[in-house]
């Protein structure tokens, strides 16, 4: 389990806001939620829509389809030296340096792996942030355990579980929030039988979605 961060730096996704020159849209909208201008303007191209505001809060519909605070991007665990006032986004592809990296250590180490790339999210009906994926390779990031029996007998209809959701959350109680300086976690003993998925799977589709 890698966290995002460190694959947002090795990929470079830094965004100086020295050099950001925010549109009228931007400078409007970081009044009314009293954030940065420029760092609105960044928000608003890392998003296809704004799902909710109040002062200090924007939440976005990110350009991969997740519900989040400020659209991933980031201020914290940031080096100074890579830019005047630099900020985080996420990886442009989590799916795809997820599977890059499982590429890189099945042919090293010749294992059955998954890699999965994580973040946190805080929740909009609780409080606190938990680690969940946003990239997976490797291993099902959603098993659909509709059709089979629960304890006893019964036809599950409607349980799917966030397998890959799961994992990041257990990875992120040794991860840390704050300085911990742990930014991979390798977990043994995990087991699963579906095919492998990526993390796109574990969003709602919106003719799914009961909340927009």
């Amino acid at each position: 389990v890698v966290a995002q961060k460190i694959v947002s730096k090795a990929e470079g996704r830094y965004v100086d806001l020295a050099k950001v020159r925010p549109s009228a849209h931007a400078a409007a909208l970081a009044a009314e939620v009293g954030k940065d201008s420029r760092l609105v303007e960044v928000i608003l191209a890392e998003s296809r829509r704004v799902v909710r505001t109040k002062p200090g809060v924007l939440i976005v519909e990110h350009r991969l389809g997740f519900i989040m605070a400020n659209a991933g991007v980031d201020h914290s665990n940031i080096d100074p030296d890579v830019g005047a006032e630099p900020v985080l986004l996420l990886p442009s592809d989590p799916d795809a340096s997820a599977a890059g990296l499982h590429k890189r250590l099945t042919a090293q180490f010749r294992k059955r792996l998954g890699v999965i790339i994580t973040d946190s999210w805080g929740r909009a009906w609780r409080r606190g942030t938990v680690g969940v994926a946003l990239g997976v390779a490797g291993l099902p990031a959603l098993i659909d355990m509709r059709g089979r029996p629960d304890l006893f007998g019964r036809e599950l209809r409607v349980t799917q579980a966030g397998f890959a959701d799961e994992i990041a959350s257990a990875a992120s109680l040794l991860m840390g929030q704050a300085d911990e300086a742990r930014p991979m976690v390798l977990l043994r003993g995990l087991a699963w039988a579906d095919a492998p998925a990526p993390g796109a799977t574990l969003v709602r589709p919106p003719e799914e979605d009961l909340f927009r």
